[in-house]
């Protein structure tokens, strides 16, 4: 094979877009939605701080926002596993458009509310904690089983470029016309990515469901703590997430350490760089087998790349540094996914997303804690460098104790065989209502 091939072989897998219409709806959709969440995160801090002046407000809005998020989460995996998911991305959209217009309302009043902020931002996080189990549960039966690792792919790559733009045009929303716009484009991203939604065909549940309930929720809980895999990727991601997430410090890294405050951007997106690079090469996914072993080595690596940044001489090396570590993070994301989607059966596939969606969203909300804690205790170099050897440690450690999940191999494991012949079993390619091409 000459070097002409095996760049090819590297490129970014578009097979699962060009035969499936409803996946490539669902990639639009949340590229978009994405996109205009990405605005509104930058509108809701900045809107806080301008009203109060207070750093604490700021931090509050997400004391506010965790519980609504945790509760929301699960019961949304119980929904989804119950109710066609197709109409919960729907109606949870509808949803998000009510509460984020209310946002933009109050934000193009000549006095803006504070207390309007902290009542509305439960409710839209909970509408999103809802609607993202079964976004993520609907994802596997738009594709073929074997076209998963290649969809994952190019799910994330949208939801990255999404995360990456999104804060450019906030920030120039923000100093050019307001806060109020931000929330009114994000207002038109989330409509466009509902009517998509709505485009979709319907996905009713083909075997027996659960009504939603704790003692559901809790059978969830129980199958992922069962699979020493499944709790090997949720112990690995919250390490990582807990002990290295190192963005809360980029502030006073750009302005105390690099006294280069006007490049503070350039952190936010070296990771987003990377993990975008990541997803376009990601065409030798399809021939990876040992899954553990990738995820595993890949979030050590964003340790490692981490460690690196925090030690950087130089500005221009640190964000190198971040970029390899979105890059490594993104590949251990990807591969975490693709176990996901390829090995829990239908019929617990929401629960098990509501719980997914808890595992990546509690670590950055204790590192930022973490973080902000070592730093003032050891300084900001120390602080994400000694996170990321923990989180390294972390990972070996979860790796050693569950050797299930390190020796997962994909052509092997029961679980995945299984459901792969469960498809077959319905004949699901496709997805049932949406035709190829």
């Amino acid at each position: 094979m000459g070097v002409l091939d095996r760049l090819k072989a590297l490129r970014l897998d578009l097979t699962p877009a060009r035969r499936s219409r409803d996946f490539r709806l669902l990639v639009i959709a949340g590229t978009v939605f994405y996109l205009g969440q990405a605005i509104s995160y930058v509108a809701v801090p900045y809107l806080i701080y301008t009203l109060t002046g207070s750093n604490t407000m700021v931090g509050l809005i997400g004391v506010v926002e965790l519980v609504p998020l945790l509760a929301a989460g699960l019961w949304g995996g119980a929904l989804a596993d119950h109710v066609d998911r197709q109409r919960m991305l729907v109606g949870t959209g509808l949803a998000q458009v009510f509460f984020t217009a209310l946002l933009a309302l109050n934000a193009f009043a000549p006095q803006p509310r504070i207390w309007v902020l902290f009542v509305i931002a439960p409710f839209l996080v909970s509408a999103g904690a809802l609607q993202r189990p079964s976004r993520e549960a609907l994802l596997p039966r738009t594709v073929t089983h074997d076209e998963l690792p290649a969809a994952n792919a190019l799910n994330s790559f949208g939801w990255q470029a999404g995360n990456l733009l999104g804060p450019t045009i906030g920030g120039i929303l923000l100093t050019t016309a307001g806060a109020s716009w931000c929330f009114t484009v994000d207002v038109v991203g989330i409509a466009i990515a509902t009517v998509l939604y709505l485009r979709m065909g319907s996905y009713p549940h083909r075997e027996q469901t659960t009504a939603p309930s704790l003692s559901g929720i809790a059978e969830g809980i129980r199958y992922a703590v069962s699979r020493r895999d499944l709790l090997g990727t949720y112990l690995v991601d919250i390490a990582v997430m807990f002990l290295a997430m190192p963005i809360v410090l980029f502030p006073a890294l750009a302005e105390t350490i690099f006294r280069q405050p006007h490049l503070l951007g350039l952190l936010y997106t070296s990771e987003t760089l990377g993990a975008l690079v990541a997803s376009g090469l990601s065409g030798w996914h399809k021939r990876i087998h040992s899954y553990g072993k990738v995820v595993v080595v890949a979030a050590a690596t964003y340790g490692a790349f981490i460690a690196l940044a925090g030690q950087a001489p130089a500005f221009w090396l640190c964000c190198l540094a971040l970029a390899a570590a979105g890059a490594a993070d993104m590949t251990s994301a990807v591969f975490r996914m693709t176990l996901w989607n390829q090995s829990i059966p239908e019929t617990l596939r929401g629960r098990l997303a509501g719980i997914e969606m808890l595992s990546y969203s509690v670590g950055p909300l204790g590192a930022q804690i973490r973080a902000g804690y070592t730093a003032d205790t050891f300084g900001v170099r120390e602080a994400i460098s000694v996170g990321g050897v923990a989180s390294i440690v972390g990972v070996v450690l979860a790796a050693a104790a569950l050797r299930e999940f390190w020796g997962y191999d994909a052509r092997t494991d029961t679980h995945l065989l299984a459901e792969r012949a469960r498809r077959a079993a319905h004949g699901e390619a496709l997805g049932p209502d949406a035709p190829p091409g």
